[in-house]
């Protein structure tokens, strides 16, 4: 058994790593080339998939090169194939760094697994509940909503924009999953997030409380945030960001 850990070990470096480990000797070279191009490939394929705008933003051989390093650099915590990208973001969080990486790639790849994230999430929505008085009804956040902040607008880069510094003010975005299974995203103002930080920790506090309690942290009036207040929770609603309770 120990003669097969070793064999299996060699293997495990040669397909993480094939410029340094030279593979299980007695094993033609041509079979060994088919498991470490089958390996990286697979892997390479996925996070492509998964992360398009940070792969646009790389030279083949450097987002390759990207890939190898993740391979050979991260030790993967689950087995499962659709757990890779969330290992992606935590071998971006805390073992890569390189001057060739834009500044906002931590953040892109998050926006971007969260995409990924929700989009094979198994929570299911409870079927819509009409609602004639949005005060007067308890709301809360859909598990399938996730209100965000990010130093960069994430929505915005591409190969065409990117900005070297963070913007002036965060970005705040809700990322969410309708009843149709369509993943889409709301750009918000600081405003609303509070709005739907409160929500979540609302407890059943019906939406005339939550506003009132909004109006108190602006130091305005009731009067002055009810009507616009309302409209946007009648938006989150309808979008199926919130959730009559």
């Amino acid at each position: 058994m120990k003669g097969f850990q070793q064999v299996q070990q060699c293997m495990t470096d040669f397909v993480r790593d094939p410029d340094v480990s030279p593979g299980p000797a007695g094993i033609e070279p041509r079979r060994l080339a088919i498991y470490r191009d089958l390996f990286f490939n697979n892997i390479e394929g996925f996070l492509s998939n998964g992360f398009p705008v940070c792969r646009s933003l790389y030279a083949e051989d450097d987002w390759y090169a990207l890939v190898r390093d993740f391979m050979r650099c991260h030790c993967c915590q689950s087995p499962y194939f659709l757990r890779i990208a969330e290992e992606f973001l935590s071998y971006l969080e805390d073992r890569r760094s390189a001057e060739l990486d834009p500044v906002f790639l931590r953040e892109l790849a998050h926006y971007e697994w969260v995409e990924l994230a929700l989009d094979i999430a198994e929570d299911e929505l409870p079927p819509a509940v009409g609602v004639d008085d949005i005060l007067r009804v308890a709301l809360s956040v859909s598990p399938l909503a996730w209100s965000l902040a990010y130093q960069f607008p994430v929505h915005h880069l591409s190969v065409d924009f990117q900005p070297r510094e963070p913007a002036a003010e965060p970005t705040y975005i809700v990322v969410y999953r309708n009843r149709l299974d369509e993943v889409r995203f709301l750009e918000i103002n600081s405003v609303t997030a509070r709005l739907l930080a409160i929500v979540a920790q609302s407890s059943g506090k019906v939406s005339s409380d939550v506003l009132a309690e909004i109006a108190g942290e602006l130091n305005v009036e009731f009067s002055a945030v009810v009507t616009f207040g309302s409209e946007i929770l009648r938006q989150l609603l309808d979008l199926d960001i919130l959730l009559v309770n």
